[in-house]
């Protein structure tokens, strides 16, 4: 090497970061243009940025970048509108692979390493630009997750968190109970969700879950407070109390953001959020109608309403009753009734409802095939295609239909037993077993004619259901028909309220007394509530498992298996039980005495001894 010749160490220099910085730089307009106005095509852009920023070689147009990743036929036609546009403004040999005076030099922050618009890379492309020099240090750090005021998370917590305060409470709510607390604290319904949207308030709950500020354990579920859900929850009920005496609250959320970026005194709002994923689950809406499920019935004069229940009148006053007039009763069929097996027959059923006149809706029913809602008359919203669905309140009758056949079939295969016990286990107190003749059909079954007979007079005296036979599907038409009319007569006068199963059980012996009198309940259950509880492979307790091995007992039926789950709602609370006996005999005879039934007789010795050689006999039986 000639020793003229200086000798250059370290490294070589940066070459430019990109030589297609026109392009670049209408592309960061294009990215903040869209951010702006909120437009998800922002991500577009970014990702087309990105892929610009790697590529190490000059474009003569905008059609040679469709080679490259996140380039489609609309970035290309818009940048060669540009294009040409730059052309005619500065003269066909302007150039295009440097900027006009005035511009950013490419090697700038602002120019070529654009950060997304997604708040949740903000820290790691700080991390990456920190050795630039390009003064990153102005950016905001990553907020704690805090739901929006009068969202549905915020209206959780805060409800949580009252009732958590209160001397004496349980520490946790039941999912009913914490809707009905949580409604006044949100603008957002916690059950009818939006129109065009799927969510409701309550669809929150699963990020207060992740977040771990929300506990839910046991079945029915129990919702808790965490330690963080419980500390965020006292600080957004301090600020909601402070609220209410600041008389600088009216000032809107965009004034205290730009108050902080200023450097004024920072004020710090409790209900704001950071984490854009969430924002766009809980937006802010406006307010809605509240709903609530308890309220006082009216106390009618001619006797037609619910007058002086005291159990009733003890719930606080509400304005989620259906006044009379303010609903109709509809007739719900279920989809299995009008779809599958023998399509003519069920479509003759649809057929004679429609020409009898008889308002009816066909859906999933988790238990019956027929029941009655009172739904609640909406009028429409101007310029909505549909109008806002009603709440809806199930009354007291519940019909399951069975074909001679089908009762057949139902009794071999054990459906005819559980269904019976579902139906009792329901919330409605008014179940019917509608059974349809086959005719000489009947003769020709797996099962003798005289067995399902028994049966059927075994539902309506052993069971207590209310049986009524027809011949076919027109008498079915015509019995659904009169029940209709017979409802809408019924219930014409009476104001209707909301009550909980999960809180208040299946209704006492006031409801009980008035039915007696001729009086229907005005106390009902919401057809949500009612199908949900409904469901027949839900998740189980120990309880009602037992209940279930102990059902599949020859002659033990659903009311002796509640009498002996009154005594032992456990097989272990039965084994311990079995042990504390001193003798066989006693053993054998440790449930006979257990009375069962509205007769209250007794389950006898030999069923007891059945159920103590199914538990403690080791190894097979013989």
């Amino acid at each position: 090497m000639p020793a003229s010749e200086p000798v250059r160490l370290g490294r070589k220099r940066a070459l430019p970061s990109c030589p297609n910085p026109l392009f670049l730089k209408w592309l960061t307009e294009l990215r903040d243009e869209a951010k702006e106005k909120g437009l998800k095509i922002q991500f577009t852009y970014q990702k087309a940025i990105s892929s610009l920023n790697k590529y190490p070689l000059p474009l003569q147009n905008a059609k040679e970048a469709k080679i490259l990743q996140n380039f489609g036929d609309g970035i290309c036609k818009i940048l060669d509108e540009k294009l040409q546009r730059y052309l005619r403004d500065n003269g066909q040999d302007a150039p295009i692979h440097s900027l006009p005076e005035g511009a950013p030099p490419p090697g700038r922050r602002d120019n070529n390493n654009l950060a997304p618009s997604k708040k949740k890379n903000a820290a790691g492309d700080h991390g990456k630009d920190k050795g630039g020099g390009g003064g990153g240090g102005g950016r905001k750090k990553k907020r704690e997750y805090v739901p929006q005021k009068r969202s549905g998370g915020y209206a959780v917590l805060l409800a949580l968190y009252r009732e958590s305060q209160i001397p004496g409470g349980k520490g946790y709510m039941f999912k009913m109970e914490l809707q009905t607390e949580a409604q006044p604290l949100c603008d957002k319904s916690f059950t009818v969700p939006d129109l065009g949207s799927k969510y409701t308030a309550w669809s929150s709950v699963s990020t207060l879950i992740q977040k771990n500020l929300l506990m839910k354990t046991h079945n029915p579920a129990r919702y808790s407070l965490t330690e963080e859900g419980s500390a965020l929850a006292e600080r957004l009920d301090s600020a909601e109390r402070g609220s209410k005496d600041d008389p600088k609250e009216g000032r809107s959320d965009e004034a205290e953001e730009e108050e902080e970026e200023e450097g004024g005194p920072g004020v710090v709002d409790l209900t704001a959020s950071d984490d854009e994923e969430e924002e766009k689950e809980e937006y802010r809406i406006q307010p809605a109608e509240r709903l609530t499920c308890v309220a006082q019935p009216r106390t009618e004069a001619d006797g037609t309403g619910v007058a002086g229940n005291t159990k009733a009148t003890s719930r606080k006053p509400s304005a989620g009753s259906l006044l009379p007039g303010s609903y109709e009763i509809i007739l719900c069929v279920d989809f299995i009734e009008t779809t599958g097996g023998s399509n003519h027959r069920k479509q003759e059923l649809v057929k004679e409802l429609q020409r009898n006149g008889v308002s009816f809706d066909v859906r999933k029913l988790n238990v019956g095939d027929f029941l009655w809602v009172a739904r609640e008359k909406v009028a429409p919203v101007p310029g909505q295609l549909r109008a806002p669905a009603g709440r809806e309140l199930v009354l007291d009758y519940v019909i399951e239909r069975k074909r001679m056949d089908d009762l057949c079939g139902s009794i071999i295969d054990g459906r005819f037993r559980e269904q019976k016990f579902r139906l009792k286990r329901c919330g409605l107190r008014r179940p019917v077993y509608l059974v349809e003749e086959c005719g000489t059909a009947a003769s020709h079954l797996s099962l003798p004619e005289s067995t399902l007979q028994q049966a059927i007079v075994n539902t309506q005296v052993v069971d207590g259901f209310f049986v009524k036979r027809v011949q076919d599907v027109r008498e079915s038409a015509a019995y659904l028909t009169v029940m209709t009319r017979y409802l809408t007569k019924l219930y014409q006068n009476c104001t209707l309220t909301c009550r909980s199963r999960e809180l208040e059980g299946d209704g006492g012996s006031d409801e009980e007394e008035e039915e007696e009198r001729g009086s229907p309940s005005c106390s009902l259950i919401s057809f949500a509530e009612f199908n949900h509880g409904a469901v027949k492979n839900k998740c189980q307790t120990v309880k009602e498992v037992f209940a279930r091995q102990l059902m599949q007992i020859s002659g033990l039926s659903g009311d002796k298996a509640a009498a002996i789950l009154e005594h032992y709602n456990t097989p272990h609370s039965l084994l311990t039980a079995y042990k504390r006996c001193v003798s066989e005999a006693e053993k054998e005879k440790l449930l006979s005495s257990i009375r069962y039934g509205k007769l209250k007789r007794n389950l006898g010795p030999a069923l007891s001894r059945t159920v103590y050689q199914l538990y403690c006999t080791q190894g097979a039986l013989t």
